[in-house]
Order: structure tokens, then C-alpha cells, then sequence
């Protein structure tokens, strides 16, 4: 059974950081697409990272972009969410999720991922 466990969430200040995993059980991350997505209280889910497994090839949303890293470690079935000077607005349930549905770039959108997390809340408040 295709699972995630999800991980690294918690309450940072403004400016901190924090690092999300992502470990794959009961299937193998090699040949798909993991995303990273987030939703606040009162707002649709945001895309905001993606990697293809087996290129390494990445995406990233704009609002993002510059302080979060998606990186992946196939040895361990595990993608990981590096966030970088964190910011009020970066409050939210993280998730990740799987696909096999992509061509050359990874998506940010919620309609081809499969396979979610249970998410993990982060938190950044003073």
C-alpha cells in the first residue's frame, strides 16, 4: 500500500527555518513526481514544490521561490522541503504527494497527484 510519512513540521519564528520529509513506504519514489503542496485556514491549496525523482528536475512556485529547496534522496525513499527565512504567511498544512502523470516538468497543480500525506502544520509566528 502506497503511503507517505510526513514529518519536520512545527512552530518557527519569523526568519527561521525548518525542513519538511517526505518518506515514501510501500512503493518506491524512482519514477514519480513528489509535490509539496500547503493550505491555510480559509484558503485553497497552494502548489509550491515539485521534483521528478529520477531527473531531479524542479518547480517552484513564485511565492517560494528563492527560499525553499525541494530536494530528494532516493536511497533513503525519502523528498525533502528545505524553507528558508520563513515568513507569517508561510502558515499552513504542508502535504506532499505523489504522480506518475508528468512529461518533462512537474506540476503545480492539485488535480494529477494521487497519492497525499496526512500533512504536517507549520507554524511561524513570534
Amino acid at each position: 500500500q502506497l503511503q507517505f510519512v510526513e514529518s519536520g513540521g512545527g512552530l518557527v519564528q519569523p526568519g527561521g527555518s525548518l525542513r519538511l520529509s517526505c518518506a515514501g513506504t510501500g512503493f518506491t519514489l524512482d519514477y514519480y513526481a513528489i509535490g509539496w503542496f500547503r493550505q491555510a485556514p480559509g484558503k485553497e491549496r497552494e502548489g509550491i514544490s515539485c521534483i521528478i525523482s529520477v531527473s531531479g528536475s524542479t518547480n517552484y512556485a513564485d511565492s517560494v521561490k528563492g527560499r525553499f529547496t525541494i530536494s530528494r534522496d532516493n536511497a533513503k525513499n525519502t523528498v525533502y522541503l528545505q524553507m528558508n527565512s520563513l515568513k507569517a504567511e508561510d502558515t499552513a498544512v504542508y502535504y506532499c504527494a505523489a504522480t506518475l502523470d508528468y512529461g518533462g516538468s512537474c506540476r503545480l497543480i492539485s488535480a494529477p497527484y494521487g497519492y497525499w500525506g496526512q500533512g504536517t502544520q507549520v507554524t511561524v509566528s513570534s
